[in-house]
């Protein structure tokens, strides 16, 4: 396995790995991806974040060049795409759907001859790319008595076979278990954060995100709404307030509220309602329901999840594939 990285990263390891400027892909009258500009450095596993069908997959496939971008460009370790097509792949490993193997043949034999694509390969680095997805002693078996995630972590050697200095995957867990996503988890982790690998992972599962990633980029309906880091997400979900307010007749109260507080009442229960607002306002508004007659009962102070600040940065629309 590669010696680890130094922690001090050079302004030469702080260029971005990829950079995604000012690309759009159309499908007939569809705007799947609009006009989107991002970076990617080595030394980081960026989550790209939407929900289904919301353009990840198409950027994706741009980068790995299955689409050309209508317009913009994409950069791939200092390379063009477009113009310096060989050098720029060159650079570039990744798994879009599942990964392609001959099920008879062994994982091992299934390396060896994908190695035969890339100049340079030895047999030295296929041993040391199926001892970092921890599958030596399976090596040999053949690929069809290979579970799920197992097929997934061999797919992951495949794409790292040559060195890339930029790995993409595209739902990387979907259909794994509880135990393969946390090995797959430490494995991208350990190639951005020991071996400087820029790992660009897309998915639609926020918590997964959380605890994989470095940053995130979210996009809705083929637009980049943000990017921001995990722990500026959780200070944003922990400044939203909302209040759930008990009180007999949460029809009463929800009339009262709305004359003062127009569109922000929710979750209306048997004998609660949901109400954001602003923390220096929540005695106003306990005080405006008592004078109105309204009995409280109780206030509590909701936990705003990730879910809900992935929400209002989305505006709560799922796109459609």
């Amino acid at each position: 396995m590669a010696e680890p990285m130094e922690k001090e990263m050079t302004q030469e390891d702080r260029k971005p790995a990829l950079q995604i400027q000012n690309v759009t892909k159309t499908f007939g009258k569809k705007t799947a991806v609009d006009n989107v500009s991002f970076d990617l450095f080595p030394g980081e596993v960026f989550g790209f974040l939407g929900p289904n069908g919301a353009g990840k997959t198409t950027i994706i496939k741009m980068v790995m060049g299955f689409f050309r971008p209508d317009e913009g460009t994409i950069i791939i370790n200092g390379y063009n795409r477009r113009t310096h097509y060989e050098a720029a792949m060159s650079s570039i490993g990744g798994i879009v759907e599942n990964p392609e193997m001959y099920n008879t043949l062994s994982a091992r034999m299934n390396l060896k001859m994908y190695a035969r694509l890339h100049k340079g390969v030895t047999k030295e680095r296929i041993d040391e790319v199926i001892e970092l997805v921890g599958l030596t002693e399976r090596a040999n078996d053949p690929i069809k008595k290979y579970s799920l995630g197992m097929k997934q972590r061999i797919g992951l050697a495949q794409a790292m076979l040559h060195h890339p200095k930029v790995l993409i995957l595209d739902e990387p867990t979907n259909g794994l278990d509880p135990a393969g996503i946390h090995q797959l988890r430490d494995i991208l982790k350990h190639l951005a954060h020991e071996e400087g690998v820029a790992v660009m992972v897309s998915s639609h599962l926020l918590s997964e995100m959380q605890l994989m990633c470095d940053r995130i980029g979210i996009i809705s309906h083929g637009k980049l709404l943000q990017i921001c880091s995990i722990d500026d997400l959780m200070n944003q979900a922990q400044n939203s307030s909302v209040y759930r307010i008990k009180t007999s007749d949460p029809a009463k109260a929800k009339e009262i509220l709305a004359k003062v507080y127009p569109n922000r009442i929710s979750n209306i229960g048997s004998d609660t309602l949901d109400i954001e607002i602003e923390e220096e306002q929540i005695n106003e508004c306990v005080r405006t329901l008592v004078s109105s007659g309204s009995d409280i009962l109780g206030v509590q102070k909701l936990e705003s999840s990730l879910e809900d600040a992935f929400l209002e940065i989305t505006g709560g629309g799922i796109a459609v594939e």
